[in-house]
């Protein structure tokens, strides 16, 4: 999905991130592992990254929600399209264990009539295979809805990759950081995660990347509406009853919504 020049920027763009990183005290993640968090803070090659035309073409035919309702005797359709949950990279150093087979869709409290709620898609920076960590997944468990069903790590598959490669999956998908078994090899990846746009980011993408954060990175509207500055009609996400990207951008275009 992207060339070796875009990979490699990135790479060095969030060098300092991971090595930043001082764990995760919950123990969703392996001790071992390092994280970069905030990619549309970063650079504009992370940013190119999460808006690569693939990745929002498969959001917004999954993901875009249409909702007809009554406001008086009117009948209004609004038209609620998908926004960045989270973006993270993964760096699982040598020793790192498997992670628990899980679904990323359990943060949002989704229902089997409610999948999917949210997507992900896994980019390769380096080589990534079955010994250094790839993820793990379930083919088909995205369509079991019996909680109780035992979770067997048999049934999962590394999704190997090539740098530059993409692993894209729907957020009811049961699936792993794998564990990394050599002795030398860091498995590095990166995680976009695209939401319903009426949902809640788990990333706060507003104190990630702040308002002059996005000005100093010179931010398209498209850009800020996918990193959820923008209304989630009819009227999700307003600042002082306005639209965000009015209110505290200045940005009046067709999107806009005027409260």
């Amino acid at each position: 999905m992207y060339s070796g020049e875009h990979i490699d920027q990135v790479k060095q763009d969030l060098e300092s991130n991971f090595a930043a990183d001082t764990g995760d005290v919950s123990g969703f993640f392996p001790s071992t592992t390092q994280r970069a968090t905030g990619f549309f803070g970063i650079s504009r090659a992370c940013i190119e990254l999460a808006t690569h035309p693939l990745l929002l073409n498969i959001a917004n035919r999954l993901l875009t929600s249409t909702c007809t309702f009554y406001q008086g005797l009117e009948k209004i359709t609004a038209v609620s399209k998908p926004v960045i949950s989270s973006t993270a990279g993964f760096r699982v150093n040598p020793g790192g264990k498997q992670q628990g087979l899980h679904r990323d869709d359990t943060d949002f409290h989704a229902r089997p009539c409610d999948w999917p709620v949210i997507l992900g898609y896994v980019i390769a920076l380096i080589r990534t295979h079955k010994d250094n960590g790839a993820t793990i997944v379930i083919p088909g468990s995205h369509l079991w809805q019996d909680e109780d069903r035992t979770l067997l790590v048999e049934e999962a598959v590394p999704a190997e990759l090539e740098p530059e490669d993409a692993t894209i999956f729907v957020g009811n998908l049961y699936h792993a950081g794998g564990a990394n078994i050599t002795q030398d090899e860091r498995r590095e990846t990166a995680g976009i995660f695209i939401a319903n746009g009426f949902y809640g980011q788990a990333e706060n993408q507003y104190l990630m990347v702040p308002p002059e954060r996005c000005r100093e990175l010179q931010m398209s509207p498209a850009e800020l509406r996918l990193l959820g500055y923008g209304i989630s009609k009819p009227a999700c996400g307003f600042v002082n009853y306005k639209d965000p990207m009015e209110s505290v951008f200045g940005i009046i275009d067709d999107e806009t919504v005027r409260m």
